[in-house]
């Protein structure tokens, strides 16, 4: 499957002792207020502190420009969307060896890959000689006609990790009430699952957690329509959710071990027995579903996906439309 992802650990001989390394500081993340900057003072380390999303190209283009052998991206997942996407004209095909420091609300792909949630930037310039280098990747999301639905400013296509529709941005939104609360990272995604699962369960057809959103989904190159159980509407679909990750926040299970690469975890309608069945699934206590209670699995090397209204990808909302999904570039990232 093109979108499959693995491991190696393996050190490379044409790995240098002394790296070049390029670092992109969000000052705006969660956990970084200026700390950890010591760094800038080493020789061979290069810092760019982008004040707002438009500066990250002129940034990585100067990083580019020392020839690094490796990139640290200092923020949250939002922080990693963005570089990534905008990472794809400066580089190319030609990614540096990446690393990424949780200093962000959420840190999703942290989680996946498992470096630590303490990690500092000396630690992981230290750690590039010698270090366990994890390929994934991102989801590469292209508006299918162009024009004003491409939103990073950087290039033809967005790349990020998790994205999502229906309730799923509704629960985006409700996460946001729960940072205001003081809760983040994992504890946030198991707070807004929790709350979204009662909604669903308890909620009447006209609560905005079971109303469903304008949606439909083709797989493949071939666009094969996505089997639809007929429980709701069918030009509906409740919740969708496509990533490549492997692991996720809280311990969740999002989709079954059978397939790796890119996967669609899809909910057509809200019944209540099937929300009563979906933390057996999330745990992993559950196999695949069959799809005919409405709840579905599915692995795809790209598909189509037509929605009614916002999608989000790793925490921001973009808008309605047409996009083709597809595995972005396989990039190598670095973990002690």
């Amino acid at each position: 499957m093109t979108g499959t992802t693995d491991q190696s650990n393996s050190a490379s001989p044409e790995r240098h002792a002394d790296p070049v390394v390029g670092i992109i500081y969000n000052p705006r993340s969660h956990r970084n207020q200026g700390q950890d900057l010591d760094v800038a003072s080493l020789p061979n380390v290069h810092v760019r502190q982008p004040a707002q999303r438009t500066d990250i190209p002129k940034a990585l283009a100067e990083l580019a420009a020392f020839d690094i052998d490796f990139l640290i991206i200092n923020g949250g997942d939002g922080t990693v969307r963005d570089v990534l996407s905008c990472g794809q004209v400066v580089f190319g095909d030609s990614w540096p060896d990446l690393a990424v420091l949780p200093k962000g609300k959420t840190n999703a792909l942290n989680v996946d890959l498992g470096a630590p949630a303490g990690w500092t930037l000396a630690e992981a310039i230290a750690a590039y000689p010698g270090g366990r280098r994890i390929r994934r990747r991102p989801i590469s999301i292209t508006p299918k006609n162009g024009g004003s639905e491409t939103i990073s400013g950087c290039g033809p296509s967005m790349l990020g990790f998790i994205m999502g529709g229906g309730a799923f941005t509704t629960g985006i939104r409700a996460g946001q009430d729960a940072h205001r609360m003081g809760a983040f990272n994992s504890l946030a995604v198991g707070v807004t699952s929790v709350w979204g699962v009662l909604q669903g369960l308890f909620g009447s057809d006209s609560n905005i957690w079971r109303r469903g959103t304008p949606m439909q989904i083709h797989l493949g190159s071939e666009r094969a329509p996505m089997p639809h159980s007929g429980h709701g509407d069918p030009a509906t679909r409740s919740i969708f959710l496509a990533s490549t990750l492997e692991k996720f926040p809280a311990g969740i299970k999002l989709f079954s071990t059978e397939h790796n690469g890119l996967r669609l975890a899809v909910l057509d309608k809200p019944r209540r027995r099937t929300l009563a069945k979906l933390p057996l699934y999330f745990s992993g206590i559950l196999g695949s579903p069959s799809g005919k209670g409405g709840f579905h699995q599915v692995a795809a090397d790209e598909f189509e996906l037509q929605i009614g209204d916002q999608y989000i990808l790793d925490g921001e909302a973009y808008p309605p439309g047409t996009y083709v999904v597809a595995p972005g570039p396989e990039l190598n990232f670095v973990v002690p």
